[in-house]
């Protein structure tokens, strides 16, 4: 693989041609996102329900949140209407930010947004000086990060004394599976890397069976972190680890032969095949004192 900013730069291209084709038609129809205020994606109704349990009686309200490679907004409007006081939301993407203040602007939903790095998060804020009672990040997230140390450091000096982080993403076993069937093709042990060549993304939409869009810049690169390292990470940040849990529904179709499930906007593995987990969510908290 070459250089850790080459490969950065060439997944940054390859996002700000998604950033257009996701809010153009890639995540389906906005419209009802955008114009009801009561209208939740399954992603954000997912993280909060991993979320809910370590918040105070349940709920958000009187919290500051932070949500981390939060790209086009969809999911981050949705937390101001979940309870938290104030949203912030920060992606590497320009595109993605851009688009990201316009649904939240015709949404009359109040979020600021901040262009930076995941990993230098906390260099990205410090100059505001915030810091926050949640910080989450979901659905396909770390695998664009090449090391996790970084990341989980800046997530530590982010967060209020007493304030938790909540990651929920693809379950570390996805990424040593040949996308297309169950065949394992290479190791999912942390810092495995791969490149590839893609020339379209993903959508949400169920008819869109799992691709749509043409990208300009088709070189991608993704990283493998197993429970190890992400765990190992956050506790050597000083966090301390409180639920670790696995799931059998994914946010996208992360495999070909998973089914789509309208109720809660998930995809799962079919009855008749194996059962693997496909994502998880690990919630860590930082001590009072």
């Amino acid at each position: 693989m070459e250089s850790i900013d080459a490969v950065i730069a060439d997944n940054l291209a390859s996002w700000e041609d998604r950033a257009h084709v996701h809010a153009n038609g890639g995540y389906g129809d906005l419209t009802e996102l955008i114009t009801n205020p009561t209208c939740i994606t399954g992603v954000a109704q997912r993280d909060f329900e991993a979320l809910k349990p370590h918040l105070p009686n349940g709920s958000l309200a009187g919290l500051r949140l932070l949500h981390l490679q939060c790209h086009i907004g969809t999911d981050t409007i949705c937390w101001p209407r979940l309870g938290a006081a104030e949203v912030w939301g920060l992606d590497f993407s320009p595109n993605a930010l851009a688009y990201a203040r316009d649904f939240a602007a015709q949404a009359g939903e109040r979020v600021t947004f901040v262009q930076g790095d995941a990993r230098e998060a906390f260099a990205a804020l410090d100059n505001l000086r915030e810091t926050f009672d949640v910080i989450v990040t979901s659905a396909g997230t770390i695998t664009w990060l090449p090391e996790l140390i970084a990341w989980a450091h800046s997530i530590a000096q982010l967060l209020a004394p007493g304030g938790v982080f909540m990651i929920r993403d693809d379950h570390p076993m996805l990424f040593a599976l040949e996308n297309s069937g169950l065949t394992v093709t290479q190791s999912c042990f942390g810092g495995t890397a791969c490149s590839y060549e893609e020339s379209t993304t993903y959508v949400s939409a169920p008819n869109g069976e799992g691709k749509g869009g043409e990208l300009h810049h088709t070189r991608n690169h993704n990283w493998a972190h197993d429970f190890q390292e992400i765990v190992g990470a956050l506790l050597g940040a000083g966090l301390v680890v409180e639920s670790l849990r696995e799931y059998d529904s994914s946010d996208w179709r992360a495999l070909p032969m998973l089914e789509y499930f309208e109720d809660d906007e998930s995809w799962r593995m079919p009855e008749s095949l194996p059962q693997i987990p496909l994502t998880f969510s690990l919630v860590v908290r930082k001590p009072k004192a």
